[in-house]
C-alpha cells in the first residue's frame, strides 16, 4: 500500500518539529518567527549592534520584498525596520560566507535607496540606511566584533556622508560585552543557555508553547510553498524563452506557461531567463 497524502503531511510535520528544536536565532527560518510582529526584540538587537541606546523602532517587517525596477533582481529582506527618525535597517542573518559578499551588501543598499525615494522627491530626502549582516563566521577573520563599512572621499580622506552604512557582525565573537553575549545567544538552540531574557522568552514560546510551535510550523510550510513557487516560475521562464525562439507570441506563451502577459514580457526583456 502506498503512502497517503495525509501520511506524507504528518511525516513532514514530525520532521519540522525535529528541525525546530535545532534552530538558532542566527538561522533565517527561525529569525523570521522571532522578529515577526516583535518590535521590542528587533529594537533591542539594533540598539546593541548600532550602539544607539536611544533608538526607537516604529516598524519592523519580516521577509520584505523589494522590486521596483522592471527586470531587476528582487530581494527579500530578513527583517526591515524603520526608527523614529526615519532611518531604515535591513537585518540579515547568514550562516554561509557566500551570502555576505560585499556586492550583495551594495545591492541591498541600493535597493533600499530605490524603495525610499519617490519620483518627485529631492535626493537629499533619502533616509540613512543600514545593511546589517549577522554572520555565523568571522567574515573578515580579524577577530573584531563588528566591521563598519562606509563610503569615503579618498582624495581628502574624509567621510562621504551619503548616509549609507554597512555593518558585518561577527557571529563568532564572544566576550562579556552586550554584543559578545548577543552573539552567544544567536548561536544557542536552548533558551535556558541564553543571556538575554527578551530573546530567550520568544525562543521558548516558539519551541515549547503549542501556539508558538504552530506558528513556526506554519513558517516552515510557507517556506516550502515559496520554494515550490520559485521553482515553478523558474521553469516557466525557461519554457517562455524556448517558445519565444520558436516564434510564439507573448500572449500564446503566457497561456502556455500559466503566467500573465506582463510577467512573460518582463522575463523576455531580461538577458538571463
Amino acid at each position: 500500500m502506498g503512502v497517503t497524502g495525509w501520511q506524507r503531511q504528518e511525516q513532514r510535520h514530525q520532521e519540522d518539529l525535529q528541525r525546530l528544536q535545532g534552530f538558532r536565532p542566527i538561522d533565517d527560518t527561525f529569525m523570521r518567527g522571532l522578529f515577526k510582529e516583535n518590535i521590542p526584540l528587533a529594537e533591542f538587537v539594533l540598539r546593541i549592534i548600532t550602539g544607539k541606546q536611544d533608538l526607537i523602532l516604529i516598524k519592523c517587517e519580516t521577509q520584505a520584498d523589494f522590486k521596483r525596477v522592471t527586470g531587476a533582481r528582487s530581494i527579500c529582506l530578513d527583517a526591515y525596520a524603520t526608527d523614529s527618525t526615519g532611518k531604515k535597517y535591513d537585518i540579515e542573518v547568514q550562516c554561509s560566507d557566500n551570502g555576505v559578499d560585499p556586492h550583495r551588501a551594495r545591492y541591498h543598499s541600493s535597493m533600499m535607496d530605490v524603495e525610499n525615494l519617490d519620483e518627485k522627491q529631492d535626493y537629499r530626502e533619502l533616509p540613512d540606511t543600514y545593511v546589517i549582516f549577522i554572520t555565523e563566521n568571522d567574515y573578515y577573520k580579524a577577530g573584531e566584533p563588528l566591521y563598519v563599512i562606509e563610503n569615503r572621499n579618498l582624495t581628502l580622506n574624509q567621510p562621504f556622508d551619503d548616509g549609507a552604512h554597512i555593518l558585518y557582525v561577527n557571529g563568532e565573537y564572544r566576550d562579556d560585552s552586550d554584543l559578545g553575549k548577543l552573539m552567544h545567544d544567536f548561536n544557542c538552540t536552548d533558551a535556558d543557555d541564553m543571556n538575554f531574557e527578551i530573546l530567550a522568552e520568544k525562543t521558548r514560546y516558539l519551541k515549547e508553547n503549542p501556539k508558538g510551535v504552530k506558528e513556526m510550523c506554519k513558517v516552515m510550510e510557507d517556506l516550502r510553498e515559496e520554494s515550490f513557487a520559485e521553482g515553478r516560475e523558474k521553469q516557466a521562464q525557461m519554457t517562455a524563452r524556448n517558445l519565444s525562439v520558436q516564434g510564439l507570441s507573448v500572449e500564446q506563451i503566457a497561456q502556455a506557461v500559466g503566467f500573465s502577459v506582463e510577467a512573460v514580457k518582463e522575463w523576455l526583456a531580461q538577458k538571463d531567463v
